[in-house]
């Protein structure tokens, strides 16, 4: 049993919005399968991974560095001792070889790609859905195929205006959603005012908004929000500040009790446990949106997950950024407390298997082999193309 190739496609993902910080119209992703010597059903298994938007393809660093690495070391070397399997942990490390610790960057989306794409193989090789191998494995044994969801959406975008705005969020409380998103910081606070309350005037009971900074402002501006936003019934206040500045993220928690959100942007367990340490966050109301497509992947959170546990935080309180099907099937497996959902961007990366509904912001999982990807047409056809 071996790895045989690893392929990787740079795929556009571009669109004509922007958040408070980056337009994307120009960004990409890197689209990666792992093609293995296990035939099933008389076809070779593939994984598949591919990273979160927010980031650029990593077509470079796979190519050069962990391609290679994985390629060139002793198929023995990356088996399970315990399992007729690969072994995710092992290929991690392989690829890990040589690289020195810190510089939590660019490498940790290349490596979080290529390890969605084994756990994928993985999954398949035992023909079970990813979920029910994390939870026999790492769980309690019985995953929850409930999944809270929330839609993520409110860019800004040339000649949206108010019922624009209005317009996307209706369409998400009318698909199923009771939690949706939209982005401030990117328009005054005056007009970011407004801007929220169109949207509240949408809601009915039991429904609620998130709004998110993506990282814009300094302190004074993140506590001026932070007095206005305290007037509004929010789900959450997410990433005010620079992700890695934990001062501001606690003197922030002396302004705002209401729920704040943060951590998507931080790719390493080292940097998430400095988050818990020295951020103020508040493990009876606060969210953790760690995502294993950037933050080297699914090996790396389980000591994330294990590290929080050990600062006395609950996996509950974390609902990962990106709105893929990975962190669907870690959420079911470990027990998360939901995952972020784009219902129209990013596609046909973001979204479930086909069929699948959104019910009361809950989504149930099917039982796929692997991730699940094979369920989704659309994103399978751009997954098969590039492993033939």
């Amino acid at each position: 049993m071996k790895i045989v190739d690893i392929v990787e496609s740079t795929r556009p993902i571009k669109s004509n919005i922007r958040n408070a910080y980056i337009d994307f119209s120009k960004m990409t992703l890197s689209l990666v399968a792992v093609v293995t010597d296990v035939v099933r059903d008389g076809k070779p298994v593939i994984g598949y991974g591919f990273n979160s938007n927010g980031r650029y393809g990593q077509g470079a660093l796979i190519r050069e560095r962990f391609r290679p690495r994985v390629l060139e070391a002793a198929a023995d070397s990356l088996l399970d001792s315990e399992r007729d399997n690969l072994d995710p942990h092992k290929i991690w490390n392989t690829m890990m070889t040589n690289e020195k610790p810190g510089g939590h960057g660019e490498r940790s989306v290349a490596v979080g790609t290529i390890d969605m794409a084994v756990w994928d193989a993985v999954a398949k090789i035992e023909n079970k859905p990813l979920y029910q191998l994390l939870a026999e494995r790492y769980g309690n044994g019985t995953p929850n195929r409930d999944v809270f969801v929330y839609a993520a959406g409110g860019y800004y975008w040339p000649g949206q205006g108010l019922e624009g705005l209005q317009r996307e969020m209706q369409s998400y409380l009318d698909r199923g959603y009771s939690v949706v998103k939209k982005k401030i910081g990117g328009a005054s606070l005056a007009e970011d005012c407004k801007r929220i309350e169109a949207v509240l005037k949408l809601l009915g009971p039991g429904q609620r908004l998130c709004v998110d900074a993506n990282g814009r402002f300094d302190l004074q501006t993140a506590i001026a929000y932070a007095r206005e936003l305290s007037q509004y019934d929010l789900f959450w206040y997410e990433e005010a500040g620079d992700p890695l500045d934990y001062e501001l993220q606690a003197e922030l928690a002396n302004h705002y009790d209401k729920p704040m959100a943060t951590g998507e942007n931080l790719f390493s367990m080292q940097d998430a446990r400095n988050l818990i340490r020295y951020g103020g966050m508040r493990p009876d109301r606060d969210w953790l949106q760690f995502d294993c497509a950037l933050s080297y992947g699914l090996v790396e959170y389980l000591r994330t997950l294990d590290m929080l546990k050990e600062y006395g935080w609950s996996a509950s309180r974390c609902v990962p950024h990106g709105g893929h099907q990975m962190s669907l099937a870690i959420a079911a497996g470990l027990g998360l407390g939901g995952n972020e959902s784009y219902p129209d961007l990013f596609q046909p990366y973001g979204g479930f298997p086909d069929g699948v509904k959104v019910e009361n912001s809950i989504v149930r999982l099917p039982e796929l082999p692997g991730i699940g990807f094979e369920g989704k047409a659309d994103l399978y056809a751009e997954m098969r193309a590039l492993a033939s």
